[in-house]
């Protein structure tokens, strides 16, 4: 069947998990000809590292075909604290019989014990927990804890099968975020050039900042100097309760409903994307919301009415990103998943006139950091000029990702001679990385933009634009000029 490969413009971006389903070259050009494709997530839970290098490979590829750069964000599995393998796959279990789990237990669990993959859940619950299993589809309720056994009654009938993982109702798994595999795992995730690693059930900022110098220690190591961004996925109770402190620790968060509506309640997590996108705008962080917002096109081409609301309700609440995970990994419809989102983002963007909740444009960085008050007076003269653009020229894509943060409309044209910093900036809403080195000479660096962006049509003669620049061109950190232009 050929595809609609017709562009559609729009400001949020998309993430999509790579898998079986998508991971070929055609594909790949064809979801960012389109405009529906600028982040693809490696799910670290599952691939070897060569299958892996292969993949960014594939990517790679497909951008250099598509013309334009694309970020690749590894995904870190995290603790296992799922059940472990059971016989003939699965067991049956009925509502008001006793269950037991037993951390000691070496091989295929039954019916009669239930091994587990993490081995210090005995340490973290005691009597009159609640334990959900398989994502909440599973709830037992614990009756006592003896050395590695646990023994609970179902409170519901449920065939439970290998693998399925296991939440605390309210919190309180001790698990850290980082496991041997996950060590093995990062240095990968450097060796292909991932440009953001996402840190799975994180707690506290110290995990983060943990993760950073891991990162940077890889990074070292390889002779690298430019470090993937930090992703915090935000699906543990006690995410919630440290959650400015962790935003600030990284580069961006995930809210990764999944994990988080099985502790916290389904009914709590609207609420909370909500306060943490615009927490996370505020805090000058970037975001990202995910989990079955186009499940039903796993199997379906095309989505269901309550998934194309839940779609446009986070792009109205302001998020950067939106995300697919099996509906583009194993789903049967991957380039349709990301053509009906892209349509989804820019019909939502064109009915406001403002993102709900985001950072007004007079209300500058409080402390006063140059790029931020820079980015906040372009963002204020380009409503008052009516301006068709705003232009950053930027060596590391920090002035562009300033200028997002205030939620306007109107396109980001961020132009750089650094393909890290365009790819960097591919996860960045409302902006637009294109690719110049320009002249080290201020004025001549401004005529050779303005000359590029009427080349490719952005912008004619008349059309009013700000720039904002660095009075020594090319350098990292000199941000600190701000112009009205017109197109002569």
């Amino acid at each position: 069947m050929k595809r609609d490969l017709t562009r559609i413009r729009h400001n949020t971006k998309i993430v999509a998990t790579l898998g079986p389903g998508s991971n070929n070259v055609d594909l790949l050009r064809d979801m960012i000809v389109i405009g529906g494709l600028h982040v693809v997530r490696f799910n670290f839970s599952h691939g070897t590292p060569e299958f892996h290098e292969e993949n960014a490979k594939i990517v790679r590829e497909a951008a250099r075909q598509a013309g334009r750069e694309v970020a690749i964000m590894a995904d870190l599995q995290g603790p296992k604290i799922r059940v472990s393998k059971l016989e003939n796959g699965g067991v049956d279990i009925e509502a008001g019989s006793k269950v037991l789990f037993d951390a000691a237990l070496e091989g295929e669990g039954t019916r009669e014990r239930i091994g587990l993959d993490y081995r210090e859940l005995p340490q973290d619950v005691r009597a009159g927990d609640i334990l959900l299993l398989d994502d909440g589809l599973l709830t037992v309720t614990v009756e006592k804890v003896s050395g590695s056994e646990i023994h609970t009654i179902a409170n519901n009938s449920h065939k439970l099968k290998s693998n399925k993982g296991i939440n605390k109702q309210g919190g309180g798994l001790s698990a850290g975020a980082f496991t041997e595999k996950d060590f093995r795992d990062l240095k990968t995730a450097v060796k292909i050039g991932c440009d953001y690693v996402a840190v799975s059930f994180v707690k506290t900022a110290a995990e983060m900042e943990q993760a950073r110098e891991m990162v940077k220690a890889e990074c070292e190591a390889l002779g690298k100097t430019v470090y993937p961004g930090l992703v915090a996925k935000i699906e543990r109770v006690e995410a919630l309760e440290n959650l400015d402190a962790i935003i600030l620790a990284s580069d961006g968060i995930m809210v990764a409903r999944g994990d988080l509506a099985v502790e916290v309640g389904n009914a709590a997590v609207p609420a909370w994307q909500k306060r943490m996108i615009h927490r996370a705008r505020e805090l000058r962080r970037f975001s990202i919301t995910a989990t079955q917002m186009m499940e039903s096109m796993i199997t379906n081409p095309v989505p269901t009415r309550a998934e194309v609301s839940d779609v446009a309700n986070a792009v109205l609440d302001g998020t950067d990103a939106i995300m697919c995970s099996a509906e583009t990994a194993v789903g049967a419809y991957p380039f349709e998943t990301v053509r009906q989102m892209a349509i989804i983002c820019a019909q939502a963007e064109k009915e406001q006139d403002s993102l709900v909740g985001v950072v007004d444009s007079d209300d500058v960085n409080a402390s006063g950091e140059k790029g931020s008050v820079v980015a906040g007076g372009a963002v204020h003269l380009a409503r008052l000029a009516k301006a068709k653009a705003i232009v950053a020229l930027t060596e590391s894509g920090a002035s562009a990702f300033q200028v997002s943060r205030y939620g306007l409309l109107m396109p980001i044209y961020a132009l750089t001679p650094s393909v890290d910093a365009q790819r960097r900036m591919a996860m960045y809403r409302g902006v637009r990385p294109l690719n110049l080195a320009t002249s080290k000479d201020h004025d001549e660096a401004l005529a050779e933009v303005e000359a590029l962006l009427v080349s490719r049509e952005v912008l004619k003669s008349g059309d009013v634009y700000i720039i904002t620049s660095g009075s020594k061109m090319r350098q990292i950190g000199s941000t600190n000029t701000l112009q009205i232009m017109t197109v002569r």
